[in-house]
C-alpha cells in the first residue's frame, strides 16, 4: 500500500480555481507600476504572514500534528482514511506514523525518503512515491513565506481580488529566481491563505500540472494559527484531505525520529 499518497495529503490541499498566473511584462516605461504592484503585493504577504502569528510563526522550528488523511482517485475517495502522527524539523525533515498501531513510518530528510516496517527500511521509490513529495514541500506555504521571500531575485505581483475557496481574497503571485511561481490568496477578512497553487510541466509527457492546495478550520497553537483541515487538488480533481485533531509547536524531537535505522524508543514516543 502507498502510505506515501495517503497521509501527504498532510501537504495541503486547494480547490482552488486557477493556475499561477504568469508575471507581468517589465519593459523601462512599466517599471514604476511594477513596483507600486510589488509593494501591495507585499504588503498583503506581510499581513497574511502577521495573521499566522508573526515571529511566533516564522521562527518555529519543530512542528507535531495528529489526524486523519483520505486520498482520493478521480475525486471519489478511495480509503476509508488512515490516522497518522507527524514530526517536522523545519525545514527539510520530516517523519509521518501511520496506522493506529503507528507500525508504518516515512521518513523524509531533504531529497530522501524511506519507508519503515517490521520488515525493514526501503528507500522510496524516486518518481512514482518521492518527486511528488519532494515538489509538495518545495512548493509548500512554510516554505514559500519563510524562506523564498528572504531569496535574492524573488519577484512579487498583486493580482487584486479574487474569489478563492468561496471568499473574497487578495491574490498574490510569488516568483523565484529559477522562474518558479506560486499563487496564493489571503482572506481579505482575516488575511490568513486560504488558497496556493502551483503549476509544473512533466518531464515525461511534457503536460503541464496544476497543484493547489486549500486551508481551512483555522485553530491557534502556540501563537501561531494553524489549519486544521487541508484538500488537495491535482488538476481540478480533488486528490487528499487531512484533517487535525492536535498541533503543536517547538516541541523537542529526538534527531533519531528522523533517522530510518534508529531503533525506536516507546517511552519517548508516548510523550509525543
Amino acid at each position: 500500500m502507498k502510505y506515501a499518497l495517503t497521509v501527504f495529503l498532510l501537504t495541503a490541499l486547494v480547490l482552488g480555481q486557477s493556475a499561477p498566473a504568469p508575471a507581468p511584462s517589465q519593459s523601462s516605461t512599466s517599471i514604476p507600476v511594477d513596483q507600486e504592484n510589488a509593494h501591495k503585493a507585499r504588503a498583503v504577504i506581510d499581513q497574511g504572514i502577521q495573521a499566522l502569528g508573526g515571529p511566533a510563526y516564522l521562527n518555529w522550528k519543530t512542528q507535531t500534528q495528529e489526524g486523519r488523511a483520505y486520498s482520493f482517485h478521480r475525486g471519489e475517495a478511495n480509503s476509508v482514511g488512515t490516522q497518522f502522527w507527524r514530526f517536522r524539523q523545519f525545514p527539510d525533515q520530516e517523519r509521518v506514523e501511520l496506522t493506529p498501531k503507528r507500525d508504518v513510518i516515512e521518513i523524509f530528510d531533504g531529497d530522501k525518503g524511506y519507508e519503515v516496517t517490521f520488515r525493514g527500511v526501503r528507500n522510496m521509490e524516486q518518481k512514482e512515491e518521492l518527486d511528488p513529495i519532494v515538489r509538495r514541500h518545495h512548493y509548500s506555504l512554510d516554505v514559500i513565506l519563510r524562506t523564498w521571500l528572504n531569496q535574492p531575485g524573488v519577484a512579487l505581483f498583486y493580482e487584486g481580488q479574487k474569489v478563492a475557496a468561496q471568499k473574497i481574497t487578495d491574490q498574490v503571485t510569488i516568483m523565484n529566481a529559477h522562474n518558479e511561481a506560486v499563487t496564493v490568496n489571503f482572506d481579505m477578512e482575516t488575511h490568513l491563505p486560504v488558497e496556493k497553487s502551483f503549476s509544473w510541466r512533466d518531464p515525461t509527457d511534457k503536460q503541464r500540472n496544476v497543484e493547489q492546495e486549500i486551508f481551512d478550520n483555522y485553530r491557534p497553537a502556540q501563537g501561531i494559527m494553524t489549519a486544521y483541515d487541508v484538500t488537495r487538488m491535482f488538476n481540478g480533481e480533488m486528490a487528499a484531505q487531512s484533517f487535525l485533531t492536535a498541533a503543536n509547536y517547538n516541541v523537542p524531537l529526538d534527531p533519531g525520529l528522523f533517522d530510518p535505522h534508529a531503533r525506536p524508543d516507546k517511552n519517548k514516543k508516548k510523550k509525543h
